[in-house]
């Protein structure tokens, strides 16, 4: 006896619906992303929180915020481990064809970062150079098919690659623009490059077919954006 129920309280754990609470709507993130998610005061903040909690609001539940590394979000997704994925996310091709995307609601943009000292004066001239990515970013998509480095360095955390950076360990960053500008605030011996490497559109990811939840995250997407809530947010957390 004493061991179906052990084996039935595996099962239980093992299976999503058994541990999940009804009242709780659940975002995954990789809160080290400045100013979309980020911990301030040991809690995580940010633009993405920020828009999170509206739709948490709008449907009348709590929300659970779950601090993950970036290439783990869409697996979470597709488990039911979480039912919406904020993090400063691309919506690319590749993305759409595992998760499905709401609307977009930030334009980004994708820089290049160097060292004031850097010999890469413009954007011209980070080809055939050694770049830092984070890992499953848009990023890394890019500099990969577009094979313009010649290596790339994949870390799973954007501050590691600073790290790598400040420590000649490659000669550039490429990432998004917002949270590359907050770097810089206590990174002064960095720079940005004029210009952008490529421009792109972020989203909010749901588990492929839950057009439910899509739907209610469109209206409160649709009704932030009209009302300029989101581009308060963004200033807010960009000081």
């Amino acid at each position: 006896m004493k061991k179906v129920v052990f084996l039935s309280l595996i099962v239980c754990i093992l299976l999503v619906g058994c541990t999940r609470n009804k009242n709780e709507l659940v975002m995954v993130t990789e809160a080290g992303f400045a100013p979309y998610e980020y911990y301030e005061d040991g809690k995580i903040v940010g633009v993405d929180i920020e828009i999170a909690e509206e739709i948490a609001q709008a449907i009348g539940k709590k929300l659970v915020v779950k601090d993950i590394f970036f290439d783990s979000i869409i697996n979470e997704l597709k488990s039911g481990k979480a039912d919406m994925a904020l993090a400063g996310m691309s919506i690319t091709e590749e993305r759409l064809k595992e998760v499905d995307f709401s609307i977009e609601y930030i334009k980004s943009r994708q820089v290049a970062i160097v060292k004031k000292d850097s010999k890469i004066k413009d954007l011209a001239g980070i080809k055939n150079k050694k770049m830092a990515v984070q890992l499953g970013t848009v990023a890394d998509s890019y500099v990969t098919e577009e094979k313009i480095a010649s290596e790339i360095v994949r870390q799973k955390k954007y501050l590691s690659m600073i790290e790598d950076l400040k420590a000649n360990k490659v000669d550039l960053v490429i990432m998004d623009e917002l949270p590359a500008r907050e770097i810089l605030k206590t990174n002064t011996n960095l720079k940005i490059l004029d210009g952008y490497v490529f421009e792109d559109s972020y989203g909010i990811a749901v588990k492929k077919g839950n057009t439910e939840l899509l739907e209610k995250i469109n209206d409160v997407l649709s009704e932030l954006i009209s009302n300029g809530k989101i581009d308060e947010y963004v200033i807010k957390y960009s000081k």
